[in-house]
């Protein structure tokens, strides 16, 4: 055998390799950036007010931790406190263990353990416990298809879906809704 002839079985070899390893690179896509875990950013230990069109707040929001998701721009937030303004300025304060945010702002959604009170100074306070609560601050309006326990002075009430305006207080248990009233001891 010729050194040209062992030279051509050499190229051939690492021709044939290199076809095969493209072709096997080929077939694993590169990660997306929804794959990875990254956030665009953090924020710690932060309060954040959201204005409406008008310039009025529509919400306001304090949390220990806010990661910025870069796929789709929504924030996910722990243990966030939503303070959310009625008709007079004073606020309904919502808590839960998680919470999301939209990339508009216009949706908020709260998971695990949701708590919500009412502002102090309405003539019926009142508060409410869910597990999950899906907050509308350009409407007013904050819903549940959950059970929830909402307590007031001098009654618990349970139901199963639950519909408030923020703004005006006004509330809606959709189904199995039970009632108990407490006396007022004098």
């Amino acid at each position: 055998m010729n050194w040209r002839a062992l030279i051509g079985v050499v190229l051939l070899a690492a021709a044939i390799f290199s076809a095969w390893s493209a072709w096997d690179q080929r077939k694993k896509e590169a990660p997306t950036l929804a794959e990875t875990d990254r956030s665009d950013y953090v924020m710690y230990d932060f309060e954040m007010v959201a204005l409406d069109k008008q310039g009025k707040e529509s919400v306001s929001l304090r949390a220990p931790e806010m990661h910025r998701e870069p796929a789709d721009e929504t924030y996910r937030i722990t243990t966030p406190l939503f303070l959310v303004p009625n008709a007079e300025g004073q606020h309904w304060h919502v808590t839960s263990q998680t919470g999301w945010v939209s990339a508009k702002g216009d949706e908020l959604r709260l998971l695990k353990d949701v708590k919500g009170v009412s502002p102090s100074a309405m003539e019926r306070p009142s508060s409410f416990e869910t597990q999950r609560l899906n907050i509308f601050p350009q409407k007013n309006l904050a819903v549940t298809d959950q059970v929830v326990r909402m307590s007031q002075p001098g009654a618990t009430l349970t139901g199963r879906g639950f519909e408030t305006n923020l703004e005006t207080g006004q509330y809606t248990l959709k189904s199995q809704v039970r009632t108990r009233y407490e006396p007022n001891s004098r």
